[in-house]
C-alpha cells in the first residue's frame, strides 16, 4: 500500500520546495519506488506542450520523471481560472476529480507519494478545495513547514492549523526551515515546549544559508529577460551582493565584496574598462561576479572589445538603472534545474539535518 505525505508550509518563501527535493532525495535512499505530485498548481509553465506547476516541471527534471508529468501536475490555475470556478463553467466536483484520479495511478506506481501543497494552507479556496482539504481528501499524513523564529513561528503556524482541524486533518510533524544558525538549538527547544504536548513533533531542517537564498547569474539573466554574455562556465555562479556603479571606480572598486553583482551604466566607460580589467586576476576575479549594463546609449566599440575580451559574465539591458536595481533588489531567488550545484548542496546538506525517520514515524 502507497504511504501518502502531505508537505504543507504557513506561506511562501519558507523553503518548501527546497524540502521537497530533500524529501524525494531521502526518500529514494529508502523506497523503491517514489513518486511526487502537486495538485494545485498556482505557478504555470509548458513543459512539452503541457501546461504543469513549475515546482511538479522541477521535480521532473530533477528526479528523470518526465513521463510521469501529467500526474505530477493535474490541476493547474492559470489565467481566467478563478473567474471561470465563481462563474461555474468549472466545478470543484471537476478538479476533485482530476486530483483524485492522478493521485490514483501514482499510488498504483509507487510506496510513497509527495503531495506538495501550494503556498499557505488557504491556497485553493477559491475553488472549495483549500490545502487541508486536499489533505483530507487524499488521505495523507501532513508535515508543516516553516520559516525560522519561535514567536513568528508559533503565531504562522497556529493560524494555518486552524483550516487543517477544521478539515478534521493531524498536523503530525513542524519542519522548521531557515533556522538562524547560532540560535538553532534553542529555538527548536523552545518549539518543542510549545508543539509536543498538542501532538506535533518538532524537528529541525536547514539553517539560513545565503548560498542557498541567493540568485546565480542564469537565475537573473531569466528575471532581466536578457542573454548572459561572457563566460558561460560561471552562469551557475551565486550572486551574494548587488552593487550600484554610481561612485568613482576607486570607491566602487575599495566597496567590492565577494561575490558582488555591479549595476553600471552603459555611459561609464572608465569603470566598466576597470572592472572587465580587473576580472581575470584572481583577489578580484573572487569579489567581481558580473556585470549588468543598464542603458539605452551604446557602450563604447572600444569599451566594448576589453569587455569581451575580459570574458566577464555581463547582462545588456535597455532599462534604466533604477528600473534593473529595483527588480533585482526586488527579486526572491526559487531554485530552477538547471542550479545543479544548489541542488547538490541541497540534497548532501538534507542527508545530514533532516531526521527522515521522524517523518516516517507519522505516515
Amino acid at each position: 500500500m502507497c504511504k501518502k505525505l502531505f508537505i504543507a508550509a504557513t506561506g511562501q518563501h519558507c523553503g518548501k520546495t527546497t524540502i521537497s527535493l530533500s524529501l524525494m532525495h531521502l526518500a529514494l535512499k529508502r523506497y523503491p519506488r517514489v513518486g511526487y505530485i502537486k495538485p494545485l498548481g498556482p505557478k504555470c509553465q509548458d513543459f512539452n506542450g503541457i501546461i504543469v506547476d513549475k515546482d511538479a516541471a522541477l521535480m521532473a527534471r530533477v528526479f528523470g520523471q518526465e513521463e510521469r508529468i501529467a500526474l505530477m501536475s493535474p490541476l493547474v490555475l492559470g489565467k481566467g481560472s478563478t473567474r471561470r470556478f465563481l462563474d461555474g463553467v468549472r466545478t470543484r466536483e471537476w478538479a476533485v476529480d482530476k486530483i483524485s484520479s492522478a493521485c490514483r495511478e501514482l499510488e498504483a506506481q509507487c510506496d510513497l507519494l509527495l503531495i506538495e501543497g501550494a503556498g499557505h494552507s488557504g491556497v485553493g479556496s477559491v475553488i472549495g478545495l483549500n490545502n487541508a482539504d486536499v489533505a483530507a481528501m487524499l488521505g495523507a499524513s501532513v508535515l508543516m513547514v516553516a520559516g525560522g523564529g519561535i514567536g513568528s513561528v508559533i503565531d504562522s503556524v497556529r493560524m494555518n492549523l486552524a483550516l487543517y482541524e477544521q478539515a478534521g486533518v493531524h498536523v503530525g510533524l513542524l519542519l522548521v526551515n531557515k533556522i538562524i544558525p547560532g540560535k538553532r538549538q534553542s529555538s527548536l527547544a523552545y518549539l518543542e515546549k510549545y508543539f509536543t504536548p498538542k501532538g506535533i513533533k518538532v524537528r529541525g531542517a536547514f539553517d539560513y544559508s545565503s548560498v542557498l537564498a541567493d540568485p546565480t547569474l542564469q537565475n537573473l539573466s531569466k528575471l532581466l529577460d536578457n542573454p548572459l554574455h561572457g563566460d558561460q562556465s560561471k552562469r551557475q555562479r551565486i550572486i551574494h551582493h548587488i552593487q550600484l556603479g554610481a561612485a568613482s571606480s576607486q570607491k566602487v572598486i575599495d566597496g567590492l565584496e565577494v561575490s558582488t553583482l555591479l549595476i553600471t551604466t552603459s555611459s561609464r566607460d572608465e569603470l566598466l574598462v576597470t572592472l572587465s580589467s580587473l576580472y581575470n586576476i584572481p583577489a578580484y576575479q573572487r569579489q567581481i561576479a558580473g556585470l549588468v549594463i543598464p542603458g539605452r546609449a551604446p557602450v563604447s566599440d572600444i569599451t566594448q572589445r576589453i569587455i569581451t575580451d575580459s570574458g566577464i559574465p555581463y547582462i545588456r539591458i535597455k532599462a534604466t538603472t533604477a528600473e534593473v536595481f529595483t527588480a533585482l533588489t526586488a527579486h526572491i531567488s526559487k531554485i530552477t534545474a538547471e542550479d545543479t550545484e544548489k541542488i547538490s548542496l541541497v540534497m548532501s546538506e538534507a542527508e545530514q539535518v533532516i531526521d527522515f525517520g521522524a517523518i516516517e514515524s507519522i505516515l
